[in-house]
């Protein structure tokens, strides 16, 4: 991009003329990379608790305050991209009611913290209605003109919200079956659903999912060793000896899922990936000591770490993988 056409992008997206304001990757091997700024629509499912006097859920409960869970989880990805993702809230709204799930149910005040006490008793369909949040909200609208990229929600545990879910026209799997929109939109946009039960960890591991749909898709038309993506996520389990990175729940020597804190040393490429798309075969030994003794977020931030970011392609694929990860509309 020239000067003259940073400038013009620059000022359509001040003018909320641009629909489109994550950057296409340019192609070419000297091309530097864009830093992305995507803008977020925060909503908060929150409802105010009478029997606590008027104390928000999250409060009452002794849940992670949502405000320093989003400016850590921010954090996070800026330093784990080097910079390149800085995500944006440009609006926040907090909703004192209890959302509605796909069948019509609702929880209440009572309802909900007689199941919370017992541990049990949950409404048998757990998923939200997300065509009722999607028009209530209008953001179909709001992406269309500009004025956000992307969706967070945050909620309680069983609200029924999907880790991350695609909306818009050519929708994919996002770690949730996509909802496939093609009225007033003309572009896809990707719901984040977060816990404040829970800490940054789990919000991190709901973005690498998300991650790992966007460039498994991004990479579907290569296949054996040409398939970048598929030798990124190797873990010593089903490729012995030629561990890589693994994946969000697979770290390099992982025996089982969240296997995290497992001591036990493997060869792996892991290092190669840093230097990307230098690949030159490097092997050394690995354990835990490496991603934080089996701590979620210290793993995650590893995985993280080693995604591609480099300038020029690879094929028809950005050597910046971060790219897809944060713009589900640059992986065609």
């Amino acid at each position: 991009m020239s000067f003259w056409d940073e400038l013009l992008a620059k000022l359509k997206r001040a003018l909320g003329l641009d629909t489109h304001p994550l950057p296409a990757p340019q192609r070419g091997e000297g091309v530097g990379i864009l830093p992305l700024r995507p803008r977020v629509l925060l909503i908060i499912f929150d409802p105010m608790l009478q029997s606590s006097n008027g104390q928000q859920l999250s409060r009452a409960l002794g849940w992670y305050n949502v405000d320093q869970l989003v400016a850590d989880f921010i954090a996070d990805l800026h330093e784990c991209s080097a910079g390149l993702v800085q995500f944006d809230v440009v609006e926040r709204i907090h909703v004192d009611s209890w959302p509605t799930k796909a069948d019509g149910f609702r929880y209440d005040e009572g309802s909900y913290l007689a199941c919370w006490q017992r541990k049990s008793g949950w409404h048998g369909q757990d998923t939200l209605d997300y065509g009722a949040v999607i028009d209530g909200f209008g953001l179909l609208g709001r992406v269309e003109s500009g004025e956000v990229d992307e969706v967070w929600m945050f909620g309680f545990p069983y609200a029924g919200f999907y880790e991350s879910i695609m909306v818009g026209p050519d929708a994919f799997w996002c770690n949730a079956p996509p909802l496939v929109r093609d009225d007033g939109i003309s572009h896809r946009f990707v719901i984040m659903g977060f816990n404040y039960e829970r800490d940054v960890g789990p919000m991190l591991e709901s973005f690498g999912h998300r991650a790992e749909s966007l460039l498994r898709h991004a990479w579907r038309s290569y296949s054996g060793e040409a398939n970048l993506w598929e030798r990124f996520i190797l873990h010593d389990k089903v490729a012995p000896g030629r561990a890589n990175c693994g994946w969000m729940h697979f770290a390099p020597n992982s025996r089982s899922d969240y296997d995290w804190g497992n001591p036990a040393p493997v060869p792996s490429n892991c290092d190669d990936w840093l230097a990307f798309p230098s690949l030159t075969e490097s092997v050394r030994q690995v354990d835990c000591r490496e991603w934080g003794n089996g701590d979620m977020r210290a793993h995650h931030k590893w995985w993280f770490r080693h995604l591609p970011k480099a300038a020029g392609f690879t094929g028809s694929i950005a050597n910046n993988w971060w790219l897809y990860a944060a713009d589900p509309n640059a992986a065609h």
